[in-house]
């Protein structure tokens, strides 16, 4: 979860490597740290979904206040909404910004970036 003060990058750049068959990965978030583990390439085909789309597209378009109404809009369980916004926030494509509503703390998704590079080194 983070607080916004500015959008200056907005790009986010993801490196493959092609060793002996396999590829491994590379991520260049926002602030340009590197991540790696052992589940990357998993990840990775989970960020590409049809439903991470979606769920991105109803972001930028529709600005929902909460995880809560964007899993409204997308006529989706909560929990599986959730657990999309944590990949696209591992990967630094959302972030989190906390608010109140009623006593209650609200959790709003934000876009921060508008295009994702992808660089295959085969």
């Amino acid at each position: 979860m983070a607080k916004i003060s500015t959008k200056t990058t907005k790009a986010i750049t993801i490196n493959l490597n092609q060793k002996i068959g396999v590829f491994s990965s590379i991520y260049n978030k926002i602030k340009g740290n590197e991540i790696t583990n052992k589940k990357e390439i998993t990840n990775l085909r989970q960020l590409l979904s049809n439903e991470k789309a979606k769920l991105i597209n109803t972001i930028k378009t529709q600005n929902p206040g909460s995880i809560y109404e964007l899993s409204r809009l997308l006529k989706r369980d909560f929990r599986a909404v959730r657990h999309d916004i944590k990949l696209l926030e591992e990967f630094g494509l959302v972030e989190l910004l906390v608010s109140q509503k009623n006593g209650r703390e609200r959790l709003k998704p934000v876009i921060v970036v508008d295009k994702i590079i992808f660089t295959i080194n085969l």
